[in-house]
């Protein structure tokens, strides 16, 4: 069945709808882990209270991601085989390794050692204790990248073969998988970028707090923390965008080309780079456009001379390899994806560093308006990764799996449209629901802010005991 209730279009935005939302919760997951260690480690280093209260403090930020995370993830990954079996029945062999090992492996260490965590503040030693919660934040990242190792074959599909007689991918070689080329560009990206989010709702609620001149002794250390990672994530995520590009360049040029909606092949200065385009959705007719020479070719082969080819010669080349059909993506999507994903990336580090210099040496801005901002200013970087991933993804089509298996032909054999939209819509007021109790538990804890501890004196602070963190 066509049009509306088409089952193939429903699926894609119920998929894209479920891993957007998801996707909300995992960077900030990823950096409040971390930064929850760093400061328990401040604590356990200098027994200030400060930190204990800002350990605890975020502890339950963290928390409350963490489970959130979990729930929609588990949705997330049922799809595979209620809306892609045909996908999953074609490369599930391969794909399945790391997401298998993402559960057997990461998600049992993050969820064994966050127990540990919660439960042990008076039972266990403070060193012992301090080791659980970076083991919780190590399978965090570890879990990153067994999903992007996965993600990473849809992108560039190595270390298999195709078992003619069973119509499916078989896995031949795991290393390979786990060492695409891909995902050892894409993780330290990821990473990366998931610590601006972090950055950034810790400012956030930094800001809040120091505007109403509450918890200024934690709350001020926390922003300037929360400012120089927001720099020196925003610095690593451009570095490693770099290399990601070269290799997005050498694995899908189809992407970079429509990137830039290139139509036809450029070298040199030619190969600029649009800031800003108006014309038509496609990209075919420009109006007016700021563009920078050379930028192009220099992101795609790091010399100002180097060669992009155009969408119309990759169009021809895929034809005559993969027979007929459309092989470029929606330019549209992917070109202003792209764009917003820099811009607001780069916007958020700019904020970040004009709070640095306002905050230096002691200051305080006096102006509502800088808190303001600070506080408003939390969804750029979050944003900035989702428009990311949309470019990811978008660009790849029209493959699930690039030169392998087309979006169009994984869907499950059996689904109708009613399926997925009856499907669509009790996700989406479960999710909505979910959604009210997320940003409620979040803005009471974020409001409360830390609570005071008592705690012995400087001397004895070895021995001290401490309560449990609860979320609630």
């Amino acid at each position: 069945m066509n049009g509306f209730l088409d089952p193939l279009v429903l699926s894609q935005w119920q998929f894209g709808l479920t891993t957007v939302y998801h996707f909300l919760f995992i960077p900030i997951t990823i950096g409040m882990a971390t930064t929850t260690a760093v400061f328990q480690s401040a604590w356990y280093r200098t027994g200030k209270p400060k930190y204990l209260q800002l350990t605890q403090f975020f502890g339950k930020i963290f928390l409350i991601n963490f489970a959130m995370g979990v729930v929609t993830g588990i949705v997330q990954e049922f799809q595979f085989g209620m809306n892609w079996s045909t996908y999953s029945r074609f490369v599930g062999d391969v794909f399945g390794a790391p997401l298998a090992m993402e559960g057997l492996a990461a998600f049992f260490l993050e969820a064994t050692f966050i127990g540990l965590w919660i439960f042990g503040w008076d039972k266990l030693p403070r060193g012992l204790h301090l080791a659980t919660i970076w083991l919780t934040a190590a399978g965090t990242i570890l879990s990153a990248y067994f999903i992007l190792a996965a993600n990473a074959f849809m992108q560039h599909p190595v270390g298999f073969r195709i078992n003619e007689a069973r119509g499916r991918a078989e896995l031949t070689d795991i290393w390979a998988v786990l060492f695409n080329k891909v995902s050892l560009a894409s993780f330290p990206h990821t990473i990366a970028a998931a610590f601006m989010v972090s950055s950034a709702l810790i400012i956030c609620i930094a800001a809040w707090h120091l505007k109403r001149k509450r918890n200024l002794d934690t709350m001020r250390p926390a922003l300037r923390f929360s400012l120089w990672t927001m720099v020196g994530s925003g610095v690593a995520t451009v570095a490693t965008g770099d290399q990601l590009g070269l290799v997005m360049e050498s694995t899908q040029p189809m992407k970079m080309a429509a990137a830039e909606a290139a139509y036809n092949t450029v070298t040199g200065a030619d190969a600029s780079f649009s800031i800003f385009t108006l014309g038509t959705p496609d990209g075919i007719s420009e109006l007016f456009s700021v563009r920078i020479p050379y930028l192009l070719s220099f992101l795609s082969t790091h010399t100002l001379n180097g060669t992009v080819q155009g969408i119309n010669e990759l169009q021809a080349q895929y034809t005559t390899l993969y027979g007929p059909g459309n092989y470029s993506p929606i330019i549209w999507i992917t070109y202003w994806a792209f764009r917003w994903m820099i811009g607001l990336g780069i916007l958020a580090v700019i904020m970040a560093i004009v709070g640095l210099f306002l905050t230096r040496k002691g200051r305080m801005p006096t102006n509502p308006l800088v808190w303001r901002i600070a506080v408003w200013a939390f969804p750029a970087p979050l944003a900035a990764m989702i428009f990311g991933w949309i470019f990811t993804e978008m660009g790849r089509q029209p493959w699930i799996v690039f030169s392998l298996l087309k979006t169009k032909d994984a869907v499950s054999p059996q689904l109708t449209g009613l399926d997925v939209l009856i499907s669509i819509v009790a996700f989406t007021a479960i999710y909505g629901v979910l959604a009210i109790v997320e940003f409620r538990l979040l803005k009471r804890a974020a409001q409360k802010g830390p609570e005071a501890i008592p705690v012995p004196g400087e001397a004895d602070h070895a021995e001290a005991s401490t309560p449990r963190v609860t979320v609630y």
